[in-house]
């Protein structure tokens, strides 16, 4: 039986390569704002393109706040593409203005301090030993990147004997960012894994195995 997976559509993001991903992957996939259907599905993809601020202001509009926060608070599987998983830090910062995100993370959105900026194109990635989102990629995989910001220093308290710390994986262009998340239900990737080819296609086939 398929997994159903609601790509939260709340004017931001590649929805429609997230979906053929998704579908590509196996998953039953529906592009929807509505809330009874994205609290329903076994899954939520939030994606994400543009700016901070416009994301955070476009998810309020749908009441994607309260969609995300009440699918973790029951486990259920939610997972952030881009400024979709920029938007589940404390706060974003852009041309000096500090707006406030989703909180699931303590930690700041911030410009990447590179040579060349936006970090577009293929990079590598250093993911944990025993990471489920990597599970049977290749050590030089290749994942496909477009950003300017990032969160650049990992900010929550990993020494709690009672809860088992998120996995994070990093990246680095220009200097370290972080690149991936997993925390429980929670899951995310700063780069686009529905661009990245069949290296994307496993990570989204990981994804769906977890529910």
């Amino acid at each position: 039986m398929s997994k159903s997976v609601v790509v939260l559509d709340y004017g931001f993001g590649n929805i429609r390569s997230a979906e053929r991903a998704l579908a590509h992957a196996g998953a039953d996939v529906e592009i929807t704002a509505d809330y009874d259907k994205a609290m329903a599905a076994d899954g939520l993809l939030v994606p994400g393109v543009g700016a901070f601020a416009a994301c955070m202001a476009g998810l309020k509009a749908v009441r994607g706040e309260w969609i995300v926060g009440r699918r973790l608070a029951g486990g259920r599987p939610v997972m952030g593409i881009c400024v979709g998983m920029q938007i589940l830090f404390a706060r974003g910062i852009e041309h000096g203005v500090e707006t406030e995100g989703l909180d699931e993370w303590p930690g700041t959105v911030e410009p990447l301090r590179a040579p060349v900026v936006p970090h577009m194109g293929w990079n590598t990635v250093k993911p944990p030993a025993d990471s489920r989102l990597f599970a049977g990629t290749d050590a030089d995989a290749r994942f496909y990147f477009v950003h300017s910001y990032a969160v650049r220093r990992w900010e929550m308290d990993e020494h709690n004997d009672r809860i088992r710390s998120p996995q994070v994986t990093w990246s680095t262009h220009g200097e370290p960012f972080v690149a991936a998340v997993e925390n429980g239900p929670l899951w995310a990737t700063q780069f686009h894994p529905e661009k990245s080819g069949e290296a994307g296609a496993l990570l989204l086939r990981n994804w769906l195995d977890t529910f």
